[in-house]
């Protein structure tokens, strides 16, 4: 009897010390080390109001020589919060025991929408993630910055259309969703300092009514893409651009047009008005995924001061005719297309439809890239149509002047001083300084004086 009992104790005591053997190389599996992580706070830029932000992520890393385990991962706002967490394929607010094995790491992606605040000022907005792993908690802060704006919303597919006319303010920013129609005989004007965001493949559309632009030296208007994070801040194409359609006279002054596809997009003209159709003046497009200054079947357009660089394919493009004359103006290449296709294109016909070109003339304007031939002009002329091209006093990279349409034009080098960071300032030894016709246009497209408007800088741009 005594020999089974010492059998029996002695099976427990082994047993027992085989389970506590074991438990403790359980819990030697795990670290007892901290988290790593990528970023300590993530900041998103100006989100607007009621419309989502994209998608930012950090990275959580176990530096350590063993697994650890994140007892948990807890977004502090909860469901309240602005904030919206997708923690390794979960989304939620609260995570529990995600182990991360040693030399890996996990991916928290946030996204955030805010609420209407009331204030024409941005507010902050902040909130925090809080990892508990060995007793110990572990934050990353999260802050977006919330702007209230002016939404501008329409859905064709749906009959919502929506109009405006009168004055859009310049308080807060104005957000354009589908589009924003300047509806038949009706006037918008949007005053210096209004800042312009519009939407994925959203459009300013201006149709048959009158459309004001009226910035001034010192206070631009603004027009671009509604993402503001600084990944988007050289991205083309992120919008369609202002479309004049049949319009009543209309103007352009002091704006700034980026990251569209094609900026300005003229459609034909209102054959009511003898008046010019669009006027533009000391305006910047630039970064067009296509065309930076589009013409179509016969509008009529002025320009003076005008920098139209950095497009896809053209920087001006004139299809199917048109009526123009472009005073002190840059149309320049050293965009995605440049190289393969030219800075001006001018054609007068379309899909078996030749039209007139009344009036082309550039007068002390620069027509240039880094490479080829910066002008291009395809034209038909039957009977009666007429076609009147002058260039005058311009410089414009092309191989040949040997046309009577070429007074006093050159190919000699501009020597601006940076085409690739958007500087196109020049060189006091440019071509351009001092070697314009007389003109009259007083100010240069930053509001400087042209102080010798005898012996005026080419361009839109003064030494």
């Amino acid at each position: 009897m005594m020999k089974l009992i010492k059998l029996i104790l002695g099976a427990a005591i082994f047993a027992s010390l085989v389970f506590s053997n074991s438990a403790c190389k359980k819990k030697n599996l795990f670290g007892e080390g901290n988290l790593s992580f990528s970023n300590d706070t993530l900041v998103f830029d100006t989100v607007f109001t009621t419309i989502g932000s994209t998608t930012k992520y950090f990275k959580i890393y176990n530096h350590q020589n063993k697994a650890l385990k994140i007892s948990q991962v807890q977004l502090m706002g909860g469901t309240a919060s602005k904030f919206k967490l997708n923690l390794d394929g979960l989304q939620g607010t609260s995570f529990s025991d995600l182990e991360i094995p040693s030399g890996d790491s996990l991916f928290c992606f946030v996204e955030v929408k805010l609420s209407v605040n009331g204030q024409n000022l941005p507010v902050v907005v902040e909130d925090s993630v809080r990892f508990t792993t060995n007793d110990e908690d572990q934050y990353v802060k999260l802050v977006a910055w919330g702007q209230d704006m002016y939404y501008h919303y329409s859905n064709t597919g749906m009959g919502i259309f929506d109009t405006n006319e009168g004055t859009w303010q310049n308080d807060k920013p104005h957000v354009i969703y589908g589009a924003a129609f300047v509806d038949s005989a009706k006037t918008l004007n949007i005053i210096g300092g209004t800042k312009i965001y519009l939407h994925k493949n959203s459009i300013l559309w201006n149709y048959k009514g009158t459309l004001n632009i009226d910035g001034d030296y010192n206070n631009k208007v603004i027009i671009q893409g509604d993402r503001l994070e600084a990944s988007y801040q050289d991205v083309a194409g992120q919008y369609y651009g202002i479309y004049f359609q049949e319009a009543r006279p209309s103007m352009i002054d002091n704006a700034i047009i980026k990251n569209a596809t094609a900026g300005v997009h003229v459609d034909s003209r209102d054959a009511t008005f003898t008046q010019t159709t669009l006027t533009i003046s000391n305006t910047e497009i630039k970064n067009a995924a296509s065309y930076g200054l589009f013409l179509f079947d016969g509008p009529k357009v002025y320009g003076e001061n005008v920098l139209v660089h950095s497009t896809g394919v053209h920087s001006l493009l004139v299809i199917q005719g048109a009526d123009f004359t472009f005073n002190h103006c840059d149309f320049l290449g050293y965009g995605s297309g440049e190289g393969t296709t030219p800075a001006v294109g001018i054609a007068n016909y379309y899909n078996n439809v030749v039209a007139d070109i009344p009036n082309a003339n550039f007068n002390n304007c620069v027509i240039y890239g880094s490479s080829g031939q910066h002008l291009a002009i395809d034209t038909i002329q039957p009977g009666g149509l007429t076609l009147n091209f002058h260039f005058r006093k311009c410089v414009i990279l092309k191989s040949s002047f040997n046309n009577p349409m070429f007074e006093n034009c050159t190919a000699a080098n501009p020597l601006f001083i940076n085409p690739s960071e958007d500087n196109f300032k020049f060189y006091g030894a440019s071509s351009l300084n001092n070697t314009g016709n007389p003109s009259t246009v007083a100010f240069d497209i930053n509001g400087y004086p042209r102080p010798d408007l005898n012996n005026p800088d080419i361009g839109a741009i003064n030494y």
